[in-house]
């Protein structure tokens, strides 16, 4: 049975707030998934699915276009976003990660055309997932609703609707909560 896209971002969530979990720290940041880069996120987050799902993710593959490969089902793109950073500071020009509406940008707008354009044969999706204060200081929503608004009515890019899964008490003392939204790309209007 094909892996529904809805199943696949509630995994990813499970798997990063399980890694959360093990209080793993990243480089010399404070423990806690929050403050890893999105490709060795998403790594690590494969790594843990693996564990999990090894009949679902076994032949998954992170690659440079796309981020996630499950062969014979999807490729994705990911995008992580993050108003403040490790220190609790603000973080500048954070949305920009999603909201570069311009082919060959590495924003999830850019990519939502990279992989239009891709010969790639799988569903093709976009996530994006990033962390919040609980209750959120600045919300990723507004960004995240930005997103959806010029893939749809600036670049005329169909969208599913929106998939979102939440998880709360994450470790870090910033990055306290967490948010996955996903899209399937499904074509040009």
């Amino acid at each position: 049975m094909p892996l529904p896209l809805s199943e696949f971002v509630s995994e990813f969530a499970d798997a990063l707030a399980a890694v959360d979990a093990t209080r793993v720290s990243h480089k010399q940041f404070q423990p806690g998934i929050g403050p890893f880069g999105e490709a060795d996120a998403v790594r690590t987050a494969l790594d843990r699915s693996k564990k999990v799902s090894p009949n679902r993710y076994s032949n998954a593959v992170t690659k440079r276009l796309p981020d996630l490969l499950i062969p014979h089902e999807w490729a994705v793109e990911l995008k992580i976003i993050r108003p403040f950073g490790d220190n609790g500071n603000p973080a500048e020009h954070w949305s920009e990660n999603i909201l570069h509406p311009y082919p060959g940008n590495t924003s999830s707008l850019g990519d939502c055309i990279k992989l239009l354009e891709s010969s790639l044969l799988e569903r093709k999706a976009v996530v994006i997932f990033g962390y919040e204060h609980t209750p959120p200081v600045v919300s990723l929503e507004t960004a995240v609703a930005s997103f959806e608004l010029v893939a749809h009515e600036v670049l005329s890019i169909s969208l599913s609707p929106r998939i979102e899964q939440v998880r709360f008490g994450l470790v870090h003392p910033v990055h306290q909560q967490l948010r996955v939204f996903g899209y399937e790309i499904q074509g040009r209007k």
